[in-house]
């Protein structure tokens, strides 16, 4: 911990540094940059603190945040994540119901700070956010940790078997590790989290329920563009959007007026992607202008926040981004329970288990490259019959793999009537 700590330490101004570079195109990163050293306003009545990192475990905690608000609407609900995307969507999808803060750095005074200003009953912290400071630091002030929705793959596995002793340390101090598989529970156990205290709970990315609102809204846009074959390239990053300009390039002298909804992954690159589809000779719309989508656009650049969802419902089919190039993928759940067939690449391991399902389903298929990608593209695209298949497949899926949300509200009731703690001094500067 002493090691931990002292590197954290020397961390802390370059994580300073990157916050105020990202405050150039986005002013919340200068605007609430204290929040990142455990500074804010005192909130009231010991709420229930839910940690989400970004807009993906934002997503996968909204079932259950929804479920609180619902269950025990007494109880104030803190939501912390570590991006601005990820404050967006809380905003969003949440409003005002709840309060959201950026998470402290993991840093002695910045944690101490923050559970003095936040009091929280209970933390519930979803998937693999392991931070040694902030778990001592709840330890110490007797708040439960409650780990959600875990999921440890077998990279993150061997990553953390480098420091055993500390990872072991930290993973005896959750109350309850609720994993979502039987997988992610036995490293979790082979990492030194006490057997008792582990349970697999299911995934709650599976909790998903169109609103019939989002398909009415979906089918909306359908009309405006007109009878066309529609595509999605969704949360894409650098690397990838040449490979999908060109399949899209490839596919439209198969495909008349077919459009393309590309969606970067990070809202610093939107500007970029846009130029660098301009430049590849595509019509290209912007959805934050509100340009219209004429029978001449080629592409409709995703740049908002928030819309995934709709592009997905207005879709044929959808390419999976972060899975061409090495950074393992994002979620294909929100595609497949809307009935959207998937592709996606070769670097899946973040989320190695829903891909491999996807695939036993029928509900996807997994390529290697851009030949791949027009390839797999071109059957959904002009076969119905297996779009259709695919759909099903992918409906089923979700709805077969869901409960995890009931298992883990089970698990999580007894922390949620824990009556506040004392203030705590607040610390020292970092």
């Amino acid at each position: 911990m002493i090691w931990y700590t002292l590197i954290a330490r020397l961390l802390l101004p370059f994580a300073l540094m990157r916050l105020w570079w990202r405050a150039r195109h986005h002013p919340d990163y200068a605007s609430r940059w204290p929040e990142r050293l455990g500074y804010g306003e005192p909130i009231p009545g010991a709420p229930v603190w839910i940690h989400a990192v970004s807009v993906g475990e934002t997503r996968a905690a909204t079932p259950l945040i929804r479920a609180l608000l619902d269950k025990h609407p007494g109880i104030p609900l803190l939501v912390t994540t570590t991006t601005l995307t990820g404050a967006a969507q809380v905003s969003m999808l949440f409003g005002d119901s709840v309060i959201h803060r950026f998470a402290p750095f993991d840093l002695p005074g910045a944690v101490t700070r923050f559970l003095a200003m936040a009091r929280p009953r209970v933390a519930v912290i979803l998937e693999t956010e392991i931070w040694p400071q902030l778990f001592a630091a709840l330890k110490r002030d007797g708040i439960p940790v409650f780990l959600a929705n875990v999921r440890l793959s077998e990279r993150s596995y061997r990553r953390y078997r480098r420091i055993p002793r500390l990872i072991a340390k930290t993973l005896a101090i959750p109350a309850v590790i609720a994993a979502q598989s039987a997988a992610d529970a036995a490293r979790l156990r082979a990492l030194g989290a006490p057997p008792g205290r582990v349970h697999v709970a299911g995934n709650m990315k599976f909790e998903l329920s169109p609103t019939a609102g989002l398909r009415e809204a979906a089918q909306a846009l359908r009309l405006a563009w007109g009878d066309r074959p529609v595509w999605v390239a969704a949360s894409t990053h650098q690397g990838e959007e040449e490979t999908i300009l060109g399949t899209h390039g490839v596919l439209k002298q198969e495909f008349p007026g077919l459009l393309l909804i590309l969606v970067p992954r990070h809202p610093e690159r939107f500007e970029a992607v846009g130029r660098l589809a301009r430049a590849s000779g595509a019509t290209v719309a912007q959805r934050s202008t509100g340009d219209p989508v004429t029978e001449g656009t080629d592409v409709l650049l995703g740049d908002t926040m928030g819309e995934l969802m709709l592009f997905f419902a207005a879709a044929d089919c959808a390419f999976i981004g972060g899975s061409l190039v090495d950074t393992g993928g994002h979620n294909p759940l929100e595609a497949l329970a809307l009935g959207v067939p998937v592709v996606f690449g070769p670097h899946m391991f973040n989320f190695d288990e829903i891909a491999q399902l996807t695939l036993a389903a029928g509900a996807g298929v997994r390529v290697t490259d851009g030949d791949g990608l027009v390839a797999a593209l071109r059957v959904y695209l002009g076969n119905r019959q297996v779009r259709q298949a695919a759909s099903a497949a992918g409906e089923s899926l979700v709805r077969g793999h869901q409960g995890a949300l009931a298992r883990t509200l089970a698990l999580l009731e007894p922390f949620l009537r824990r009556p506040a703690r004392p203030s705590a001094n607040p610390g020292s500067p970092e």
